[in-house]
């Protein structure tokens, strides 16, 4: 009976012992994004295990944190490496900046009990944040979320046509192919021309013998004419609508250039008759253009 209580109480003892153990100490990186890709993913996992175990706000959890955090940017880099080369300016140090933000999730959400890779979560994190940026972001004109996503579909579209048909594809064609219509197809390649803008202060390519200009210097200016364009449009009907004498007055003075005088002569009736005419139909016709 003795020896059967020491035992139990040496079993006692040793698990109390064992539960109030601390956990081993995690090395201490001095820079940990000089840390190889492969040392990383061996030190992430004892870095993650950690990690789970440690309270928000502790400083050794921001440690962790961070660690794995730059131990693992040479998977931002490489995902940043398929945008490098897009035509819309984006620099690439904001691209792995973006990507940072997709691989910090991506630490966050991971959990090493499932036994999975974390590079199979980070690197969806990351390229997934970094087509949301470009996607959302880089956009000259901003134009709905749906035309984006078409225009994405439409590039992708037209080069398994051209793969096909050895040539561009038409409107038509894209649109059988994806299942849409030809307005569609219209809108969403109108839509991608808002993807990029070109400076004004951006030189033309023009020939040889002529010297390059800015483009601001060779686009078209506003027409101050157009405006008159539309009061003629305006006052036409209003002008049908007077009494032939008055039109004839209207004409004479502003059409011939006579003077009130002249058009009194030529009429029979005196320059006051003339000038209370005209004045009457003048206002006559502009209330009716204010009107409209």
């Amino acid at each position: 009976m003795d020896t059967l209580t020491t035992q139990t109480e040496t079993a006692a003892t040793e698990a109390v012992i064992e539960s109030t153990q601390l956990p081993m100490p995690l090395p201490r990186i001095a820079d940990p994004r000089e840390v190889a890709p492969e040392d990383a993913r061996a030190l992430s996992k004892t870095f993650f295990e950690r990690l789970r175990t440690l309270d928000e706000g502790t400083h050794e959890r921001q440690y962790v944190r961070n660690t794995l955090i730059e131990m693992n940017l040479s998977l931002v880099q490489f995902a940043a490496r398929r945008f490098r080369n897009r035509t819309d300016g984006t620099d690439i140090e904001d691209i792995i900046q973006v990507g940072t933000i997709g691989l910090i999730k991506a630490i966050d959400r991971f959990d090493p009990s499932l036994g999975n890779e974390f590079t199979t979560l980070a690197l969806p994190y990351i390229t997934g944040e970094i087509k949301r940026h470009f996607r959302d972001t880089t956009w000259a004109v901003r134009v709905p979320r749906r035309l984006q996503e078409l225009r994405i579909e439409l590039a992708r579209g037209k080069e398994e046509l051209h793969a096909v048909l050895d040539r561009a594809p038409t409107v038509r064609e894209l649109a059988e192919h994806m299942d849409l219509t030809d307005e569609e197809v219209i809108e969403g390649l109108v839509a991608s021309n808002g993807h990029s803008s070109q400076p004004l202060e951006q030189e033309t390519d023009e020939s040889s013998e002529k010297a390059a200009r800015p483009l601001a210097e060779v686009l078209g200016h506003e027409d101050p004419a157009m405006e008159l364009f539309e009061d003629f449009r305006t006052l036409a009907p209003l002008l049908e609508d007077l009494a032939g004498r008055d039109r004839l007055i209207l004409q004479m003075r502003f059409g011939q250039e006579m003077t009130q005088a002249q058009i009194g002569e030529r009429l029979g009736i005196s320059q006051m008759q003339v000038s209370r005419l005209l004045t009457r139909t003048l206002n006559r016709l502009r209330e009716g253009m204010l009107a409209d």
